[in-house]
Parts: structure tokens; C-alpha cells; sequence
């Protein structure tokens, strides 16, 4: 996590979008410095960095470390498999744990 958003150096976030990093950055807490730009730039490209602040706006602050993980894992499978996303490897293990016992 950083806490960047001070002006010395850019969230990973505003990193990626190639900005300034406001004090008040919704990315800033989410998205180190350093390994930030690789993580965001899935959730750019799948759900637009607009359309996920908005989202995070909307998030109580206490859960939106868990909505950054959550959105960035689908952002992920959504690269995988666009079509199903996540469900397809939820589908998967259901499967092998059906088959299993």
C-alpha cells in the first residue's frame, strides 16, 4: 500500500495514467508506487480507471481494500477468459471438487 499523493512521487495508479497524484487520490492507498502500474493497468483496461473510482467512491473506506482486490482479481480472469471471467475458474474448481469425492 501506499500513501503517496503528496506530490513527490505518483501513486502506481497515476503512474500507469501518467498524472499527478492528488493528496486526495482514491488510487493512492491501493496502488504502491513500485509494483502499482502492473497491477492497475488490468483494471484500467477492463474497467476504466473512471468508471473504478467512481465505484470506490461509492465503497465504504474501511471495505475498499477488499473491493481493490476483488475488482483486480476479475480484471485478471477478465483478460483470461473475457467472456466468463472469474465464473469460468469458479465453474472449474466446483468441477474438480464434484468429481473428487
Amino acid at each position: 500500500m501506499s500513501t503517496t499523493g503528496t506530490g513527490s512521487s505518483p501513486c502506481g495508479a497515476c503512474k500507469f495514467l501518467r498524472r499527478k497524484c492528488a493528496v486526495d487520490c482514491i488510487f493512492a492507498p491501493y496502488f504502491c508506487s513500485e509494483q502499482g502500474p502492473a497491477r492497475f493497468a488490468a483494471i484500467h483496461k477492463v474497467f476504466g480507471a473512471s468508471n473504478v473510482s467512481k465505484l470506490l467512491l461509492h465503497v465504504p473506506v474501511p471495505d475498499r481494500c477488499e473491493a481493490v482486490f476483488t475488482i483486480a482479481y476479475e480484471a485478471q480472469a477478465r483478460i483470461k477468459d473475457p467472456v466468463y471471467g472469474c465464473v469460468a475458474h469458479i465453474y472449474s474448481l466446483q468441477q474438480q471438487a464434484k468429481f473428487s469425492c
